[in-house]
């Protein structure tokens, strides 16, 4: 199938060929021609399948008509990130080059000073992220009354990032008679229920099943310490054991971002950092030097995880296994693109143990070891080590009490508080015990008297 038999315009059809593609993807053949009549569309399909032109096309073929009115814009897409944002405002550049559409990009971070100049004007196209689209609102520089086309995309982010409320919210200013375009790459209950509320009869496109990771990406674990030196040199050695053209390093907290990022400073990577606590120009600064191999690796927060058009990433390191199941299949997803072979390994604890068992069940099958530990490696170093840890607690209670006459089983006889119990102690006096006037009791269960100052053998 072509782009010719999706029922796209003459116009549009040039600026896909100009772009220079050729056929479209399974999302795209099956959304396209459904889109450009006006139905609802709910798309399940997994990052990388080319979701944003299954939504950017048949909008340039349904702007060919009307025009924009003064802060009335036709077509409204949320993003949850702004640099998902930026990107579809870059889609529309390359492929909207003929149409002369007024395009606004309103996300933070950059003034509101241009972003109410295009506005005024009359937007056709506004891609927002939630908070930055609400505040033009309250703001009066914005009515949603004349939306024709809404489109909410990755909207399992959306869930994530805790915007459902303001998507609501957004969403009942619009009117009753849109269209609604709505895209996810999972479906979790909360997801399900919002396009039950918000699309009217849509028709659903699955081009795959749900969580589910590119057949084109090799996936492996590697077994690790807790201790935070530790996994790092293994994240290092990974780095060095596989042939890196360049790579996103994902960690769960934006401060293991920075600390991450600073030891592969120092042992000589080529590396930047991305988080959510950049501003917009560093963010955007770091994203180019990464694309155009300025810097061959980049420490990331799951901001970087979804959507981003880094066509070319070989491989994703995973140096925290993500909290969440689905977080795992956006991460990978960064690499084998558009058919592209990719690899993706990750760094495995003894406390990721339940963690790593959820993504497994959720890809029905278990990930391969490096190493060659089984699946239950972790589980049974979590057991290991659980197990020492009890033993510790034992050795260090046995030393300083005994009841009923019987010493703890897992004291030693190398503890030094034991030895000092069986030397003989001096009766206590009234001044040793601070701050008591009272005479020192028997200890619980021993009938000895209490010891003034526990382990340290003076009156």
């Amino acid at each position: 199938m072509s782009f010719s038999n999706l029922g796209l315009s003459p116009k549009v059809e040039a600026a896909v060929e100009a772009a220079g593609f050729d056929k479209p993807t399974p999302i795209q053949a099956s959304a396209i021609p459904i889109a450009v009549t006006g139905r609802d569309v709910l798309g399940i399909a997994q990052t990388g399948t080319g979701k944003t032109a299954s939504f950017v096309l048949p909008m340039l073929t349904r702007l060919e008509r009307g025009r924009a009115r003064a802060r009335m814009p036709r077509t409204l897409i949320l993003e949850p990130t702004r640099e998902l944002a930026a990107q579809v405002a870059e889609a529309f550049e390359l492929l909207g080059k003929s149409h002369k559409l007024t395009v606004a990009l309103l996300i933070g971070g950059v003034s509101y000073d241009e972003q109410d100049k295009k506005l005024d004007r009359g937007a056709d196209v506004v891609i927002a992220t939630p908070g930055r689209l609400l505040d033009h609102r309250e703001r009066g520089k914005l009515l949603l009354n004349g939306v024709e086309i809404l489109v909410v995309d990755e909207a399992d982010r959306m869930l994530d990032m805790g915007f459902i409320p303001d998507i609501e919210r957004i969403c009942k200013m619009l009117p009753f008679t849109r269209q609604t375009l709505f895209f996810s790459a999972t479906m979790p209950p909360e997801i399900a229920r919002l396009a039950d509320n918000f699309l009217h009869n849509p028709e659903r496109i699955e081009v795959s099943a749900p969580a589910t990771a590119a057949t084109t990406i090799v996936q492996r674990l590697k077994k690790t310490s807790d201790e935070p030196a530790a996994k790092r040199q293994a994240l290092r050695e990974l780095m060095k054991e596989v042939d890196v053209k360049n790579a996103i390093i994902f960690c769960n907290r934006k401060k293991d971002v920075g600390v991450v990022f600073r030891s592969l400073q120092r042992h000589g990577f080529n590396v930047g950092a991305l988080h959510g606590d950049m501003d917009q120009r560093q963010r955007t600064a770091t994203l180019d030097a990464f694309r155009n191999g300025t810097i061959a690796f980049l420490a990331a927060s799951d901001v970087a995880a979804r959507g981003l058009d880094i066509p070319a990433v070989s491989h994703i390191f995973n140096y925290d296994v993500p909290v969440h199941p689905e977080d795992y299949i956006h991460r990978i997803g960064r690499t084998g693109r558009a058919g592209r072979e990719g690899f993706a390994a990750m760094l495995v604890t003894p406390k990721d143990r339940k963690a790593l068992k959820a993504i497994e069940a959720m890809l029905r099958q278990e990930i391969p070891w490096l190493d060659g530990a089984s699946s239950s490696a972790p589980e049974e170093a979590a057991e290991t080590e659980t197990s020492e840890r009890g033993n510790g607690r034992g050795r260090r209670r046995g030393g300083r009490s005994r009841r009923g006459g019987q010493q703890s089983s897992g004291a030693s006889s190398e503890a030094k508080p034991a030895q000092r119990s069986e030397a003989p102690k001096p009766a206590p006096s009234p001044e040793a015990a601070e701050g008591n006037s009272r005479p020192p009791k028997a200890a619980e269960g021993n009938g000895r008297p209490q010891r003034a100052a526990e382990g340290n053998g003076r009156p």
